[in-house]
């Protein structure tokens, strides 16, 4: 007998809900804002802002453009060559304080919680620096974040990327590393994004939910007949409601962070 998609059985393997961050967590893009506080500690000059500004009101304007938004996030992460990790998980705590958290959407962010309440892991996938998006997962009580690592040593970061990028295709190949190393059930599990560029990324689960998508991901997204959710409080609750009746429980409460 088909299961019951609004009375799903219990899982026996982890479930992960994957959420972006840019335009799905919170409003605009975290990048920008970590090059708005590097300005502000007098790291990088008024050219470097005037460039992070015009990628932000592109990003909010348009959505993501591969080839700009890789450039910005890679001239963002090479800020941090010559500081040392306090000095960045400093500037993080700022970003969090004065930046991130008025911009996050309340309503998404209950979802998120909504997935733990499942049983749920629930895991920030982000081009973001690793240590920006490791401290919103902490201060919001998720699971963890995967993120875009610079190499450090003795300490200090050299501005060399450990990888690439997590953006685009990379953020499914590093979701899916973590689902094995998890023994996740991916067919059970859920991502949540705004851009064509994470199409891999939704792909890779069972429930994947456009979050004011894009022009191209709201095509793709009619096209496979994948759901949709506005950044609103009545569309936010909804999905809420269909994590709540058809998201499969595993265990109880929620999961403990990944070392």
């Amino acid at each position: 007998m088909p299961e019951d998609p609004h009375h799903p059985s219990p899982s026996e393997r982890p479930v992960i809900a994957f959420f972006d961050v840019d335009n799905t967590l919170m409003h605009g893009t975290s990048v920008f804002h970590v090059g708005r506080e590097a300005w502000a500690r007098g790291i990088i000059g008024w050219r470097d802002i005037l460039l992070f500004g015009w990628h932000q009101r592109r990003f909010i304007k348009v959505g993501e453009n591969h080839e700009h938004m890789g450039t910005a996030k890679e001239r963002a992460l090479g800020l941090v060559a010559g500081h040392t990790e306090e000095q960045i998980q400093g500037l993080a705590e700022s970003i969090w304080e004065h930046r991130i958290r008025p911009r996050l959407w309340p309503e998404t962010v209950a979802l998120a919680h909504e997935h733990l309440a499942k049983g749920h892991q629930v895991w920030l996938v982000s081009a973001t620096p690793i240590e920006v998006g490791q401290l919103i997962a902490t201060k919001l009580g998720l699971t963890g974040a995967l993120g875009t690592r610079v190499e450090a040593v003795d300490g200090v970061y050299t501005g060399r990327l450990i990888g690439t990028v997590l953006h685009a295709e990379h953020k499914a190949v590093a979701a899916r590393a973590l689902a094995d190393e998890l023994g996740a059930d991916l067919a059970a599990s859920w991502a949540y994004s705004d851009s064509r560029n994470d199409i891999p990324l939704l792909e890779l689960v069972g429930n994947r939910v456009a979050v004011n998508p894009d022009a191209g991901l709201t095509r793709y997204a009619a096209e496979k007949g994948w759901p949709t959710m506005r950044l609103d409080p009545a569309s936010i609750k909804a999905q809420q409601k269909v994590v709540r009746r058809e998201a499969k429980q595993v265990g109880r409460g929620k999961t403990k962070p990944r070392d």
